[in-house]
């Protein structure tokens, strides 16, 4: 294998950190140089992540010395507010390095590119810093995006992801016991990815979330009201075309189920459903919250940074 570019992943024991170790383990051109992890030390990665061959292991690594594995890319798949030591260490150490942070710390930072590539490609300017944009974010702006010059009002969002989405440190949301024959609503307001779709999006978005017993996969329905009517067939007509060459993004002609997207790498939208009048229209989005949420858009991002095309060592239909 011609291996070009070395990639280290800081925060691997996480369910995203598995993920990202799969995508790098199929991509020709990428060698995963080192995992980081203090639960996981000493560890041979092969023996968590099965897809991944080679007698690497995991290693307990600070900033100081992550910096010093001189990587080409380093993703920082770490929780909020863990970020800044090792983007600091690594400026000063190899400061061409490209860092992808899977967490909100610079999500507002504009000084970072954010990464939602199907809606921000554009706007790549060969940034090396790059900021993963939020699972619920993602299929917030990704259902709103289109219709957005046509809005009325707020978008209301309802969202329920499964609970792989709460991360692997024990919790109400991801204890099997209490989410049992239940829905868990939880930051009804002020939500991080309600604040990062309203950036993005430059309108005001309200996002209700909730988790759910099933372990990844979210779905998010969007109420829209419109300041025009339309009919169903020319709201379906604008997502087809604005998707039209996205290949992870697919427009369906019904409501998308969250028991259809798990392991897939691609973005389902679909229902478009009109009240009478033809002004409110109720928009349905699904993704893996592991893939297309994170490690999935993370390798876009990855392959636009280092001259890759884009969908590299990322399976799709």
């Amino acid at each position: 294998m011609n291996v070009s570019h070395t990639v280290g992943i800081v925060g691997a024991r996480g369910h995203t950190g598995a993920e990202l170790i799969r995508l790098i383990a199929r991509h020709p051109d990428l060698e995963l140089a080192f995992v980081s992890s203090r639960e996981l030390a000493g560890q041979r990665v092969g023996d968590q992540v099965g897809e991944f061959t080679g007698e690497l292991r995991y290693e307990n690594l600070d900033s100081a010395a992550v910096a010093a594995k001189h990587a080409d890319a380093i993703v920082l798949a770490l929780p909020n507010g863990k970020a800044e030591p090792y983007v600091a260490a690594i400026e000063t150490a190899n400061p061409q390095s490209v860092i992808v942070d899977l967490s909100a710390d610079y999500r507002f930072e504009p000084t970072w590119y954010y990464g939602l590539l199907e809606l921000t490609r554009q706007r790549y300017g060969g940034q090396r810093r790059i900021s993963n944009p939020g699972c619920f974010a993602t299929a917030m702006q990704l259902a709103i995006a289109p219709l957005k010059e046509r809005l009325a009002a707020p978008p209301v969002c309802f969202g329920v992801s499964g609970y792989s989405g709460a991360g692997t440190t024990p919790s109400d949301r991801n204890d099997l016991e209490k989410l049992h024959d239940n829905l868990m609503p939880y930051s009804l307001t002020d939500h991080m990815h309600e604040r990062e779709a309203t950036k993005r999006l430059g309108i005001p978005v309200e996002f209700l979330p909730h988790v759910a017993p099933h372990f990844r996969g979210i779905t998010l329905t969007a109420n829209l009201w419109l300041d025009r009517s339309m009919t169903r067939e020319a709201i379906k007509q604008i997502y087809s075309e604005r998707y039209a060459h996205e290949p992870l993004v697919r427009v369906l002609d019904t409501a998308p189920w969250v028991s259809r997207i798990a392991h897939r790498h691609h973005a389902e939208i679909g229902a478009f459903d009109v009240a009478p009048g033809g002004k409110r229209v109720v928009v349905v989005a699904t993704l893996d919250n592991l893939l297309k949420g994170a490690a999935t858009q993370a390798m876009q991002n990855l392959n636009l940074a280092l001259g890759f095309a884009e969908l590299e060592g990322i399976p799709h239909e």
